[in-house]
């Protein structure tokens, strides 16, 4: 089956979308820690992260670092953080999370943004790529 991810890729599940290449998709959390929470996905489906192939990983690095820095430049935060801990989607994700304290990164408290919050930081995030 299918998974979440899988779905926004394909296009079936809408999403706020940032950033595309050929390999990879990264879109806003829409459950986020933070303003601006976002993933970086790969197009195809791995459960994993280091059941990747080693290329395709440094390309996901690569990847997200790129958003991270679009990110780092639209977002006011004290820095970045990443995580990779794909537990609730069996699909790899990277977490890029604006942090301003240590407890943003820990996935318990959630910020709510409307559909408009979340159109306008996507497109901002896009505009730095």
């Amino acid at each position: 089956m299918a998974s979440i991810f899988t779905k926004i890729i394909s296009g079936e599940i809408p999403c706020y979308k940032v950033a595309e290449d050929e390999n990879f998709i990264a879109f806003l959390d829409i459950n986020p820690n933070a303003k601006g929470h976002t993933l970086c996905v790969p197009k195809q489906e791995i459960d994993k992260i280091f059941d990747m192939d080693e290329a395709l990983y440094a390309k996901l690095m690569a990847f997200s670092y790129k958003v991270a820095k679009a990110l780092e430049k639209s977002i006011p935060a004290k820095r970045i953080g990443m995580s990779v801990i794909g537990l609730e989607v069996p699909h790899v994700h990277v977490h890029l999370i604006p942090l301003q304290e240590m407890q943003d990164i820990q996935f318990k408290n959630k910020v709510s943004l409307s559909n408009e919050e979340f159109a306008a930081t996507a497109a901002l995030i896009a505009s730095h790529l």
